[in-house]
């Protein structure tokens, strides 16, 4: 049944996809825009863009991705793998009543709508990157290049691949944990250069000990916080780290799209102080050849990964101008 939450009019409802339920949020009729979010988030991460969406003439969906919130959670790790998340989000639009959508991802859901994109196109129309670049499948096992990361420190995606040693370190205080991995990487409590990267296991063995204390970030407040943390202390944490954990069977599903382009119209907007886009400038410079549909990129200056949450006013205007530019090609077109 379709629920309204508090003022601002979403509607919750329940739809059913290849694994079980899969929990959306909506506001605004219109073309369908789909929302995916990354980790350690859900559907809530994109509160500012539904309304906003909405009064632009969109129907704007937000889901909670499998293994997250209210959707389902699967016990198999392989569960997770990215072609079982393509094809949630393409049971979501046809279960809305719909033959396609502009898909908007951001962290692991950019990377989701990307591959939705790829595998997917008579689907997904068009394409929304937040925070993580498009990068083609290809080189070496993920895996293997994830462990030379960082010398002799330990990356944080090996980390985060072994079953249950993440869990044993977020599950003891979801929201003190959640509280600090948010501020490590949000420009106002960041730590300046210099100081022990947070993406890496610290000296104590964990994951936290680089994490500011003592401070949320400005676009966080602590009704914020419990929400994403009611969410996980309910569900765990397994269901989002399996992700992580199925990077290796992704690399082996999609060899047959190796350094392949996503050809849809596209956006990127990231953060000119979050490690994704400085890590990946090489895949930002690679966009016209990646992302040959590429409509508009930015990097917003001083801000760090939560885009759509540190800058909700200028990842609004954004997402409008570029779904106003999207409508008016495919009018056009048809």
């Amino acid at each position: 049944m379709a629920r309204q939450d508090g003022s601002e009019r979403f509607t919750h409802r329940t739809v059913t996809g290849p694994a079980g339920p899969i929990h959306l949020v909506e506001q605004g009729t219109g073309p369908l825009v789909l929302l995916v979010h990354g980790f350690p988030e859900s559907w809530y991460s994109w509160r500012h863009q539904l309304p906003a969406l909405a009064a632009a003439g969109h129907r704007a969906v937000a889901l909670d991705v499998r293994g997250y919130g209210r959707s389902a959670g699967p016990a198999a790790v392989e569960a997770y793998r990215m072609r079982e998340l393509v094809e949630d989000n393409v049971a979501v639009v046809h279960a809305l009543g719909e033959e396609s959508a502009v898909i908007v991802g951001h962290d692991w859901g950019a990377t989701i709508a990307a591959n939705s994109g790829l595998l997917r196109p008579a689907v997904f129309r068009a394409v929304g990157l937040l925070s993580v670049p498009y990068t083609p499948r290809g080189g070496p096992r993920p895996s293997d290049v994830f462990s030379r990361v960082g010398g002799d420190e330990e990356f944080y995606v090996s980390y985060f691949q072994e079953p249950g040693r993440a869990e044993a370190e977020i599950e003891p205080d979801v929201r003190g944990w959640l509280a600090g991995f948010y501020a490590a990487l949000s420009a106002d409590t960041m730590a300046g250069p210099g100081a022990p990267d947070p993406h890496f296991v610290g000296a104590g063995g964990m994951l936290r000990d680089r994490f500011p204390a003592g401070r949320l970030p400005g676009w966080l407040g602590e009704a914020d916080l419990d929400v994403y943390a009611g969410d996980f202390e309910r569900t765990g944490f397994t269901g989002a780290l399996n992700r992580y954990r199925n990077m290796d069977r992704d690399w082996e599903d999609l060899a047959a799209y190796d350094g392949a382009p996503l050809t849809q119209p596209s956006l990127f907007v990231g953060g000119s102080l979050d490690a994704s886009t400085t890590w990946l400038a090489d895949a930002i410079e690679a966009f016209p050849v990646t992302l040959p549909g590429l409509v508009s990129s930015h990097l917003l200056d001083g801000c760090g990964h939560w885009v759509q949450q540190e800058r909700p006013g200028e990842t609004n205007r954004l997402l409008v101008d570029w779904l106003a530019r999207v409508t008016r090609a495919g009018s056009r077109s048809g």
